[in-house]
């Protein structure tokens, strides 16, 4: 029985897209940092994070998230 060996940074990918997901970006930026992951190709990362947002649909995102919380994110 073969093995499937998943490739790093298809992992990494698909856990920032978790993050994104469910945190501010602010957030995850910080986490990113926390964790030092600043290496490799943050471009591309970026674009796939990215493909199908605007800067007005992550703003409605960040709005909705700070609506939802009674507050505006103090990070």
């Amino acid at each position: 029985m073969p093995i499937k060996v998943i490739k790093d940074n298809e992992t990494l990918t698909e856990g920032f897209q978790v993050l994104m997901a469910n945190l501010e970006p602010s957030k995850v930026l910080r986490f990113w940092a926390a964790c030092h992951l600043g290496e490799g190709d943050y471009l591309k990362l970026k674009d796939q994070l990215f493909a199908n947002e605007t800067v007005v649909s992550l703003y409605e995102k960040v709005k909705a998230q700070q609506d939802t919380k009674g507050q505006p994110s103090s990070s």
